[in-house]
This record gives structure tokens, C-alpha cells and sequence, in this order.
């Protein structure tokens, strides 16, 4: 039996094509890098952590995990639900502006209640003259203040993968329930939650994912975790072993959250009819709980998105005509490298996913599964781990190709690819590639296999197969796919920080230096044209119909 399981992977194997499982091994190599320097973990390293911020960092990541887990939770599936199961004044359009906050990078939304609400702020100064003592006012500056500010741009996640599955809930199933008896909260607790309970954990996990990979936020608010821990070694220590192991710690702090994850979904299966099922009947709320549900709805909006927009635009329309000539050429440099390094990393990213995709679909084996899940790994680690993992590599490369050049040409041509735009964008695709790689494996999984076969008769080869047939069909989940990772390059900022090359500045990167010096309106209009970008996503769920009315 063994063997034949052997024989059966290395058919699998043989039958892949080449290219594809070069590409995923280019994909994996960073994440396996940052893992195996857990295997040889360095004493000196670790007990000069452990002595200095190890043991914060570590609490402090779990205090943001429980905090953003549980706020997210909490905040997603009761809006899901609300908008799904209740029928009220403003219904169909707080379904799409409940996903606004998605487009606020955290360390944006950091920055802008920092500047509103600490003791120099502008609410406190209001307060100030009515108060002898502002000691009642909450410290934004905390570990609230990040876990808040990190759930209201993360709840989305939740919001809409609970909200897809209650849709999907059968209201037959809440009539049976109700019929023998059960109230609304027990049909909710014991009926529509367990049946969403698989997309409620994705989504949880994809926020807490999110949290991990912060480390602006964190830093904003003296809240150190172990992102900001790994930027803080890189930049402080200047040592890429020390580095290497804290992100490894920090990957498999990520890995526990995939598998608890994993776990929570419990071994127990929930199936639905489907077909022509009725869905849930919105219930009408009349008269004044209608208004407090919208007036609760536009709330979440109103801080999770009004409220930073609408600072950012204030701020730019303040600064602008008080502008040195001189500061726009600024911004648009800004601009312009980050829309190139979006768009290289949009145009790699997509590339790489439709080959891979395409690829191991020509192959049905066990391997090909596999390979294309490993390809979407790096979305599961943050940037830190990703940056550090890229580093690694590439400076092995380079130091070898160096020694080499100078043995045999007599030639010192320094670092080729550390520090390069090449390793920035390489580090980009590993990061997103799974935003490109799940909407093409989707578009994909829609052909016909009619057409494919009739092609195949036709002596069609494989590589015709893909540009003739294939990519016609596919490129509107190329094109969503694509703008996702364009969006969300634009506003990473742990990779762009620690790879950019010298004087490769972006829109990111000016907000994050900024903010740090509490130069709130310096750092607003590049902010409001992160934020603009990042609706984008919104805008391509709105028209491919995710969010329908």
C-alpha cells in the first residue's frame, strides 16, 4: 500500500509541469527560510531578547490576538446579521458602506485618533476649559487604542463572510426550528450560527492575520509586538540572524492561529439544501428600533470611516495652499513609485498565479492540490516574516555571486539584488499572490471541460490552450485579482520598509515617517490617496455582486 502511494505522488509529480513547481518553490523558499532558523536558534540571541522586549512583545501579541479576535467577532457577525435577518430605513445601502473601513490601512486610522483624541487633540482641548480634571478621559495611547482602532478597519472581514453565510442559511431551517418551540436567540445560537460558523472563523482568522502583521499601528500607540519587534532588531540591531529568528517566532505564532483555525471549525459537518431554498425572511423593524438600527449601523461607519476620511480630507485642504513650492513634486514622486511598484507587483503577481494555476490543473494528482495551497502560504505569515525570509536568500546570493565574480574577473560588483526593486516586488508577489491566485483558480474552475477537451482533440497544445482559449475567459478574475494586489501594495508597509532600496520612498512609507514625528497634516494627503486606492476592492465587490441589495 505504501508503495503504491509512492509510486502514486511520483506519477503526480512527473506529470506537473516544470514551470509551475519552480514558481511555487520560488514562493515557499522565504517562508521556509524564516522556519528553519527556529531549528538552529542562536542562545545569545535569545537571551538578549528574553532580558529586554520579548516577554512585553509576547504578552502584548496576545493581548492584540484575544482583543481583535474577539472585537472583530463581536462587531462582524452582529452587523452580518442585522443586515441579513432585519429589514429597516437605509438596509440596502448600509450593505455596502458597512465594507468602507476595509480601504483604511490600520497605521492610517492609528494615526488619525492619535491626532483626535490624545491630550493635544482636538477633543481634548475642546473639553479641557469644561474640566478641571481630564483624568476620566481614556488613553488612547494603550493597548485599547490599538486593539479599537485595529477592529474597526478589520471587522469587514467578518462582516462579510458571515454576512455571504446567512444568505446562503435555508429559512425553512429557522421555520422548523421555530416551529418546535425555540425563540429567535436560541434558532440564531443553535441553528444560523453553526451552519456560518465555518466562514465566521475564516473571517476572524483573516483579521487576526491582519493584526499580526501591523507594526505601525502598535508603535503608534506604545504597544510593542512582535512585528514591531522584528523591525525594531532589523533596524536597531542591524542583525539579520537575530532578525531571521524573531520573525520565526512570529511565523509560528501565525501557524498556531491557522491551525486553531482549523480546529475550530470541529470535525462536525453542517449541509444545506440549497437549490431553490428560500432564504431568511427579513423581519421588519418598525418605528423607533428601525431608526436605532440605522442609526447604529451609520455609527460603526461614521468612526470606522467618516471620521478618518473625512480628518484626512480636512487636513489636505488645510496644508495644501500653505504648501513650499516644491512639496507636490514631492508627492507625486511618491505617488509614482508607489503606483509602479503596485502595478510590477499587480503585473508579477498575476503572471505567476495564472501559470501556476494553469498549471497543476493540468495535472489531477494529490501534488498539484498541495502545490497550489503552498503557493497561497505566504498570505498566512506578515510582511516582517516575509521581508526577512526575501533578505536571507537574496544576500546568500549575492555575497556568493560576488566572491565568485572577484575569483574569476577580478571584479567587485557589490550587492546586486539586496536592496533592489527586484527583491521588493519579489517579496510582494509572495506576500498577495493568493489574492491573484484564488480569483484565477475561480475563473478557472468555471470552463467548460467541454471546451478544453475539444481544443485538446484539435492537437491545441498546452500553451496555446492557455493564451487562445483560457485567458479570454479568465481575465475579468485576472483584472479583480490584479487590483487586489495593486491595492493592498499601495499600503503595506513592513515589506517596503525593510527591502525598499535607498531613496525608493512610497506613499506608505512618507505616512509612516510622518506620523511618527506627529506631523498629522504632512502625512494627510498621501493617507487620503492610500485610502482612495483602497477602494477599489470595494468597488470590484460591489459590481462582480457580492454585495447585492
Amino acid at each position: 500500500m505504501l508503495l503504491t502511494k509512492i509510486k502514486q505522488h511520483g506519477q503526480g509529480l512527473r506529470s506537473l509541469p516544470m514551470l509551475p513547481f519552480l514558481l511555487v518553490a520560488l514562493v515557499v523558499l522565504p517562508v521556509l527560510v524564516v522556519g528553519s532558523a527556529l531549528l538552529t536558534p542562536t542562545q545569545e540571541v535569545w537571551t538578549h531578547l528574553w532580558r529586554t522586549l520579548l516577554p512585553v512583545m509576547m504578552g502584548n501579541t496576545l493581548l492584540l490576538v484575544l482583543g481583535v479576535g474577539t472585537g472583530t467577532l463581536i462587531l462582524g457577525v452582529s452587523l452580518a446579521w442585522l443586515v441579513t435577518a432585519y429589514r429597516f430605513p437605509g438596509r440596502g445601502l448600509l450593505e455596502w458602506l458597512l465594507v468602507l473601513p476595509m480601504a483604511v490601512p490600520a497605521y492610517v486610522q492609528g494615526y488619525v485618533y492619535m491626532a483626535t483624541f490624545d491630550t493635544a487633540g482636538p477633543v481634548q482641548t475642546a473639553l479641557r476649559p469644561h474640566f478641571t480634571d481630564m483624568g476620566w478621559f481614556p488613553e488612547i495611547r494603550s493597548g485599547i487604542g490599538a486593539i479599537l482602532v485595529m477592529t474597526l478597519v478589520l471587522y469587514p472581514y467578518v462582516y462579510l463572510l458571515a454576512r455571504a453565510a446567512f444568505r446562503e442559511t435555508s429559512g425553512a431551517l429557522l421555520e422548523a426550528a421555530r416551529t418546535m418551540g425555540h425563540s429567535p436567540t436560541m434558532v440564531f445560537f443553535r441553528v444560523v450560527l453553526p451552519l456560518a460558523r465555518p466562514s465566521i472563523v475564516a473571517g476572524v482568522a483573516l483579521a487576526i492575520m491582519e493584526a499580526l502583521a501591523d507594526f505601525a499601528t502598535v508603535r503608534f500607540f506604545n504597544f510593542p509586538t512582535l512585528s514591531d519587534g522584528v523591525i525594531r532588531v532589523w533596524h536597531g540591531m542591524m542583525d539579520l540572524r537575530a532578525a531571521s529568528e524573531l520573525a520565526g517566532l512570529l511565523a509560528l505564532v501565525a501557524l498556531v492561529v491557522l491551525l486553531l483555525e482549523h480546529a475550530m471549525r470541529g470535525r462536525s459537518r453542517y449541509f444545506q439544501t440549497g437549490g431553490k431554498a428560500p432564504r431568511i425572511a427579513a423581519v421588519p423593524l418598525v418605528g423607533w428600533r428601525g431608526w436605532m438600527a440605522l442609526a447604529g449601523s451609520l455609527l460603526v461607519v461614521a468612526v470606522a470611516f467618516v471620521l478618518p476620511a473625512g480628518q484626512l480630507l480636512a487636513w489636505t485642504l488645510q496644508e495644501l495652499p500653505r504648501q513650499p513650492p516644491g512639496t507636490l513634486a514631492v508627492y507625486a514622486e511618491l505617488a509614482r513609485n508607489s503606483i509602479v511598484l503596485s502595478a510590477l507587483a499587480a503585473f508579477f503577481a498575476t503572471l505567476t498565479a495564472l501559470l501556476i494555476a494553469s498549471g497543476i490543473r493540468l495535472s489531477s494528482s494529490r501534488v498539484a492540490f498541495v502545490l497550489g495551497r503552498l503557493a497561497t502560504s505566504g498570505y498566512a505569515m506578515t510582511g516582517a516574516v516575509i521581508a526577512v525570509g526575501i533578505m536571507v536568500p537574496l544576500s546568500a546570493f549575492d555575497h556568493a555571486l560576488n566572491n565568485f565574480l572577484l575569483q574569476v574577473r577580478g571584479v567587485d560588483v557589490g550587492l546586486v539584488l539586496t536592496g533592489s526593486v527586484v527583491g521588493l516586488v519579489y517579496a510582494y508577489v509572495v506576500r498577495f499572490i493568493a489574492n491573484s491566485f484564488s480569483s484565477i483558480d475561480a475563473s478557472l474552475e468555471k470552463i467548460t471541460p467541454n471546451i478544453i477537451a475539444a481544443a485538446r482533440v484539435l492537437g491545441a497544445s498546452p500553451w496555446r490552450l492557455l493564451w487562445q482559449i483560457k485567458f479570454p475567459l479568465i481575465l475579468p478574475g485576472m483584472l479583480a485579482g490584479a487590483t487586489l494586489v495593486f491595492a493592498d501594495v499601495m499600503k503595506e508597509l513592513p515589506i517596503t520598509m525593510m527591502l525598499r532600496p535607498f531613496g525608493q520612498d512610497t506613499l506608505a512609507i512618507w505616512v509612516w515617517q510622518m506620523a511618527a514625528e506627529s506631523l498629522w497634516s504632512g502625512a494627510s494627503l498621501p493617507a487620503l490617496i492610500i485610502v482612495l486606492v483602497g477602494l477599489l476592492p470595494v468597488v470590484f465587490l460591489v459590481r462582480l455582486g457580492n454585495i447585492k441589495n
